[in-house]
């Protein structure tokens, strides 16, 4: 079985790490430069680097901070926020990214995944989807989580796989910051559909919810951001413990 990995996530507004509850709320988390470099060093698998405003500001990623978190780390990066073309992912590449995460610009303009995937390869291009419960099903949503759109989320990254995208992260707005747990659920149906890696996010409050996020969710990868930025889980514990419900990670 492949190992499962763990993912530290620095949400970026205005230089700075945040983190808030249901995308909202955000309080400050440190200098994302020095939580880049803790995090490689404490044996986390990838980093993931979002300007979470950038696409709401209309504008581009700070190509200057990318650069300077890259230089001290040592696993795979993946940066999103505010990528609308190819030149934005060359520009990222070259400060120092492994992959380029997309959500809004892939939401308005589909095509972007296959240009991504042609020119760099699938394996640089990570869909992004943030997604809410609603009664017509999982909804898809733009800038941040601030527009409800008419993408549906098996539909959407179903599409996205199939135009190239090498993996899904999959953000449920409704779990994000609140530490219940992930949204297990609708990450077991998306793995099932998908070929791709599924990557999970929102909800992580304790070891056990790792553990159930990979043998219930079927998740790939599991993404947590405040419970690493302000220590209520250390990456090296949470591996010996995954290791000891008989979960494959890298030690």
């Amino acid at each position: 079985m492949l190992a499962k990995r763990i993912i530290p996530c620095l949400d970026i507004k205005d230089g700075q790490t945040v983190k808030g509850t249901n995308f909202v709320n955000l309080r400050q988390a440190g200098d994302p430069v020095e939580l880049g470099r803790a995090y490689s060093e404490q044996g986390a698998d990838e980093l993931v680097f979002l300007d979470i405003t950038a696409s709401f500001e209309g504008r581009k990623t700070f190509t200057d901070l990318v650069r300077r978190i890259a230089a001290n780390i040592s696993i795979p990066f993946t940066v999103g926020g505010g990528i609308h073309e190819l030149s934005d992912v060359d520009r990222l590449l070259s400060a120092g990214a492994d992959k380029i995460s997309i959500n809004s610009s892939a939401i308005r303009r589909p095509e972007l995944i296959e240009e991504i995937a042609q020119h760099f390869g699938s394996q640089v291009c990570v869909l992004a989807v943030d997604a809410k419960q609603t009664a017509a099903g999982w909804k898809c949503y733009l800038n941040g989580g601030r527009v409800e759109t008419d993408k549906e989320l098996m539909a959407w990254t179903h599409e996205a796989q199939e135009r190239g995208a090498g993996e899904v992260l999959f953000t449920s707005m409704d779990h994000d910051g609140v530490k219940q747990g992930y949204a297990n659920e609708a990450l077991a149906a998306l793995a099932a559909q998908l070929s791709i890696p599924v990557i999970a996010s929102g909800g992580a409050g304790t070891e056990e919810h790792f553990r159930d996020v990979f043998l219930s969710g079927k998740a790939d990868a599991a993404l947590a951001a405040s419970v690493f930025h302000f220590g209520e889980i250390k990456i090296p514990e949470l591996k010996s413990y995954l290791c000891a419900e008989g979960i494959t990670v890298r030690m």
